[in-house]
C-alpha cells in the first residue's frame, strides 16, 4: 500500500507540469514515429527499386522517363505501364550470381537459378523446373534498366534525411522540456521538504541526527530527480519507441508481431522479480549513506574534540566500518544488476532472432516468393530497434528502485506532522507570566517539572538558579512551546498559552543561548535575520545598547563585515554581543537570558549588565544563570531541585533562609576568593 501511495504522490508530483511534459511526450511521438519509417524506406527501396529490374517488363509505344531501350524497343516495368501502351512483347531481367540475364517471358515461378554454357536458364523449386533462353546484359545495359530507378531513390533518400532533421529537432525539444518539467518537479519537492523541516516540531529533532535529515533534503531528493531526469524519460521515451515499433511490425506481419509482443509481459514480470530483490539492498544502502552523512556531520562540528583526545584512529575506523557496510551492500546490488540487465536483453534477442529465421525460414520454403528481401530487412531492423528501447529500460530498473526508495525516505519525513503555521498577527502582549501547576515529562513517564507555580509580572525580572538537570531550560522550553505541557496551565496575560498559535506566541518574544548562532551572512544580517520591519537604525542602536560597537568599529567593513558559518572568525564574547543585539531588536515583551552571559569576560559582562538594565524595564526577562552574581538584582529568583521549586525569593531572602542558594552562593564566592589568593 506504501508503495502504490508512494507511485501516486511521485505522479502528484509530476502533474503539477503536466503540461509541459504532454507537449515534451508530443513532440516525442512525433519524433519517433519520423524515426521508425526508416526501415519502411528502406523497405521500398530495396523491393521497389534495387530488386525491382528483377520484375516484369513490357515492351511500349511511346519513349518515358520510365522506359529503356533494349532490342530496338522502349521497355517499361509492367507495374508502371498502362494497358494502352502496351505492345505485346514481354521479358524479365533474372540475377544468376553477380550477373543479370535477360529472359523473353515472364517467369510463373522462382527458385533456384542456373545458366549453362549456351545461355539456357534453368529454374527450379521443389520438382518443379523450367528452362528459358537467356542473354547476358552488359554492364551499360544493367546500369540502364536502373535509371529510371534512381530519381525515386534519390527522392526516397532525400524524404528520409528530411525526417531525420524533423526528429532531432523534436528530439531536442522533448529532451529539453522533459529535464526541464524533472527539474522543476525536484525544486518543487527540495522547497516542500525544507519548508516542512521548518514546521516540524522540536521533538522530531531530539534523537536524530542533523546528518540524516540533511541526507534526506539532498541526496534522497537527488536520487529522485534522477528518477524524473533520466528513469521516467527513459521509460517514456521507451514505451512509445516499442508502441511504434510493434504498429510497424504489425504492419509488416501481424502474426510475427504476436510472437514479438510477448516481450511486453516477460519485462513486466522482469521488473516485478528485480524490485523484491533489490529493494532490500536499497533500503539498506540509503540507510548508510544517511549513517555516513551523520557521522561526517558530527565528526566535522566536533573535530577539536577529536583531535585534542586523540580520537582519529577510532573515529576512522567507525567510519570505515559503515563504508564497507554501504560497499558490501552497493556490490550486492552490483551483482543482481549485472545478472538481470545484459543477460536479460542477450537472451531475449536471441530468442526473438531464433523465432524469426525459424518464421520467415518456413514461409520461404512452404511458397515461392513470399518473402521479399525488403521485408526480410525491415523486419530485422525494427527488431533490432526494439532492443534498445528494452535495454534502457532494463538498465533503469536499479535507478528506479533507488529512487523509489528514496522516495518512501522523503515522504516519510513529509508525513511527519508539522506545526500549522498561522500567520496572523497577534498585538503585543504586556507580559504577566504565570505557571499553574505545570507538570512536563519528554517520554511521558518521568517528570521533569512538577507542579511549578510561580507568576511574573510586566517589567519583572525571573532568575532561575539549579544543578544540571533541574528543569531551568524545560521551563523556557514550555514557555515557547517547544513541547506542550502535560499537567496544568501556562498563562500569559491570562491566555492559555495552548490556544495561542506557535508563530504568533514567539512573535513578542526573544532568546539568548548560552552558544549562540550566528548565520552566514553579515553582523547586521544576523540582527535583523533580514526582517524588513528592523531598519539599518534599530540594527546599529541594539548592538550600540549592549557594547558591540566597539569591536565592530576596529572590523574592515563594520556593520557589514562578513560572518561565515556559526560565527567562527569571532571570539565566543562577540558572537554573544551579536546575539544580544538581536534580541534587543525585536523589542520583545518577554526576554529569556539562558545561560547569556556564561561565555563573556568581567569587563563585557559589566557592560551587559548596564545595557540589559536599560531594556530590560517595560518587559519580562527570564534569566537562566549558574553565575549567582549575575542575578543578585532580579525581582525573583526561583531554586529548582529535580523539576520541583524548592525555594524563591530576592537574593536577600534566599540568603537569608542559608539553604540551597545559600549554600549555591557560598561555594561560588569561596572559589573566587581561592582563586583571587
Amino acid at each position: 500500500m506504501k508503495q502504490q501511495t508512494t507511485g501516486k504522490r511521485l505522479f502528484q508530483y509530476a502533474m503539477l507540469y503536466k503540461k509541459t511534459i504532454f507537449i515534451a511526450l508530443v513532440m516525442l511521438t512525433i519524433a519517433v514515429a519520423a524515426e521508425l519509417t526508416g526501415p519502411f524506406i528502406a523497405k521500398k527501396m530495396i523491393d521497389d527499386h534495387m530488386l525491382g529490374i528483377e520484375s516484369p517488363w513490357v515492351e511500349v509505344t511511346e519513349e518515358s522517363e520510365r522506359t529503356v531501350w533494349y532490342n530496338d524497343g522502349f521497355y517499361m516495368r509492367s507495374i508502371h505501364a498502362a494497358p494502352d501502351q502496351q505492345t505485346g512483347n514481354e521479358m524479365q531481367i533474372v540475377q544468376v550470381g553477380r550477373s543479370f540475364y535477360a529472359v523473353p517471358e515472364h517467369l510463373p515461378f522462382d527458385g533456384s537459378r542456373t545458366v549453362d554454357g549456351s545461355s539456357i536458364l534453368t529454374v527450379t523449386q521443389g520438382t518443379e523446373t523450367a528452362s528459358y533462353e537467356a542473354e547476358k546484359l552488359s554492364q551499360q545495359q544493367i546500369f540502364a534498366f536502373y535509371q529510371p530507378e534512381i530519381k525515386p531513390m534519390v527522392m526516397l533518400l532525400g524524404f528520409y534525411v528530411v525526417l531525420l532533421i524533423i526528429a532531432a529537432f523534436f528530439q531536442y525539444g522533448k529532451a529539453l522540456m522533459l529535464q526541464t518539467a524533472a527539474n522543476r518537479i525536484i525544486q518543487k519537492m527540495r522547497t516542500d521538504v525544507f519548508e516542512h523541516i521548518q514546521r516540524l516540531p522540536i521533538t522530531y529533532f531530539d534523537n536524530r541526527p542533523a546528518g540524516k535529515i540533511v541526507s534526506r533534503v539532498t541526496n534522497d531528493t537527488e536520487a529522485i530527480r534522477e528518477l524524473y531526469v533520466k528513469v521516467l524519460a527513459t521509460f517514456f521515451t521507451s514505451a512509445i519507441y516499442m508502441t511504434g515499433i510493434f504498429i510497424a511490425l504489425f504492419l509488416l506481419d501481424s502474426r510475427l508481431a504476436m510472437i514479438t509482443l510477448l516481450l511486453v509481459p516477460i519485462i513486466v514480470l522482469w521488473m516485478v522479480l528485480y524490485r523484491k530483490f533489490a529493494s532490500k539492498y536499497n533500503h539498506l544502502i540509503r540507510s548508510r549513506v544517511s549513517d555516513i552523512n551523520g557521522m561526517i556531520n558530527e565528526s566535522i562540528q566536533g573535530m577539536p574534540i577529536i583531535r585534542a583526545f586523540r580520537r582519529k584512529e577510532q573515529t576512522a575506523k567507525e567510519f570505515e566500518k559503515l563504508n564497507e557496510e554501504h560497499f558490501t551492500y552497493q556490490n550486492k546490488l552490483l551483482s543482481l544488476n549485472a545478472m538481470t540487465s545484459h543477460n536479460l536483453v542477450f537472451v531475449l534477442r536471441n530468442i526473438a532472432f531464433v523465432v524469426l529465421i525459424w518464421y520467415f525460414g518456413g514461409q520461404s520454403i512452404g511458397m515461392a516468393g513470399v518473402i521479399s528481401i525488403g521485408m526480410l530487412y525491415a523486419f530485422v531492423d525494427y527488431l533490432n530497434r526494439l532492443f534498445q528501447p528494452v535495454t534502457d529500460i532494463v538498465n533503469q530498473l536499479a535507478q528506479l528502485e533507488q529512487a523509489r526508495v528514496a522516495s518512501v525516505r522523503v515522504f516519510e519525513l513529509l508525513d511527519e506532522k508539522g506545526e500549522v503555521v498561522n500567520e496572523g498577527d497577534i498585538p503585543r502582549y504586556q507580559g504577566n507570566v504565570r505557571f499553574e501547576n505545570v507538570s512536563f515529562s519528554y517520554d511521558g513517564e518521568h517528570d521533569v517539572l512538577k507542579n511549578i507555580s510561580f507568576s511574573a509580572d510586566k517589567g519583572e525580572t525571573v532568575a532561575l538558579v539549579g544543578h544540571t538537570g533541574s528543569g531551568k531550560s524545560s521551563i523556557i522550553n514550555l514557555l515557547f512551546r517547544y513541547y506542550d505541557i502535560n499537567r496544568g496551565q501556562i498563562t500569559i496575560d491570562g491566555m492559555n498559552t495552548n490556544d495561542i498559535p506557535r508563530q504568533q506566541l514567539r512573535k513578542h518574544m526573544g532568546i539568548v543561548l548560552q552558544d549562540p548562532f550566528l548565520f552566514s551572512g553579515t553582523i547586521a544580517s544576523n540582527v535583523s535575520l533580514d526582517d524588513p520591519s528592523i531598519t539599518d537604525e534599530q540594527v546599529k542602536k541594539a548592538l550600540q545598547d549592549v557594547g558591540a560597537t566597539r569591536f565592530i568599529e576596529n572590523l574592515p567593513q563594520q556593520y557589514d563585515e562578513p560572518v561565515l558559518e556559526k560565527g567562527s572568525t569571532l571570539s565566543a564574547g562577540q558572537r554573544q554581543l551579536i546575539s544580544f543585539a538581536r534580541a534587543l531588536a525585536y523589542d520583545p515583551a518577554i526576554l529569556i537570558l539562558d545561560e547569556a552571559t556564561a561565555n563573556i569576560d568581567t569587563e563585557t559582562e559589566a557592560m551587559i549588565q548596564h545595557a540589559l538594565n536599560v531594556v530590560k524595564k517595560g518587559r519580562t526577562t527570564f534569566i537562566i544563570a549558574h553565575r549567582l552574581s549575575t542575578i543578585r538584582n532580579a525581582d525573583q529568583i526561583l531554586v529548582l531541585d529535580r523539576g520541583e521549586i524548592v525555594e524563591r525569593g530576592s537574593h536577600d531572602e534566599l540568603l537569608q533562609q542559608k539553604g540551597k542558594y545559600y549554600q549555591m552562593y557560598q561555594l561560588q564566592q569561596g572559589k573566587k576568593v581561592s582563586q583571587a589568593v
